[in-house]
């Protein structure tokens, strides 16, 4: 198969992860991070922009990691619309979530993005490859009720270098689910 037909959607991946590479290496997380005291004061754009920011270089190669295999194993599935669509609904909801749950005053980081990005792959996944879809959303599953539970996976603060929002996963993979409904709702 075509690389680039596989990745059909790869303007949208690569100027995503531009977007991130500059704000990272331009330092610029402060003006663009999730912060709760600004966004009271009409700052909306952190609602989207705190998920293109990253504690550090370590925490965006991993996110930019995830972000790829979305690239990768799912672009192929849908449009880039419906990509565009997908990364500002879960970046809205996981946001949202995080103004009610009030635990979190600022945030960085696209893992809750890439939650719900997950669980729309599986469930796209699922319609050609029934199995890998199950296993990779009962993963997910799993990985979020582990989180929920004990907190953090063992080894993944270190690996970022800060502590990692569980919440933040957790409003992800429920805008992913939420997508997928609005999704199932459409037919």
């Amino acid at each position: 198969m075509n690389i680039l037909y596989k990745l059909r959607s790869y303007k949208l991946w690569l100027v995503l992860f531009i977007l991130c590479f500059f704000i990272q290496a331009l330092h610029l997380e402060g003006f663009f991070r999730f912060d709760r005291q600004l966004i009271e004061k009409w700052q909306f754009w952190r609602l989207i922009s705190g998920h293109l920011t990253h504690l550090n270089w370590s925490h965006f190669l991993l996110n930019m990691a995830g972000l790829s295999m979305v690239a990768i194993f799912f672009s192929s599935y849908k449009s880039t619309t419906y990509w565009i669509e997908a990364l500002l609904f879960i970046s809205l909801v996981c946001s949202v979530g995080m103004l009610i749950d009030n635990q979190l005053d600022r945030y960085v980081g696209f893992s809750g993005v890439l939650h719900g990005l997950f669980i729309i792959g599986a469930r796209w996944e699922m319609t050609r490859y029934k199995v890998s879809g199950v296993v990779l959303l009962t993963i997910i599953i799993g990985k979020i009720i582990w989180e929920q539970i004990f907190g953090a996976l063992p080894g993944s603060e270190s690996m970022t270098g800060g502590r990692v929002a569980v919440n933040a996963h957790l409003y992800g993979a429920v805008a992913g689910v939420l997508f997928v409904l609005r999704d199932i709702r459409k037919k």
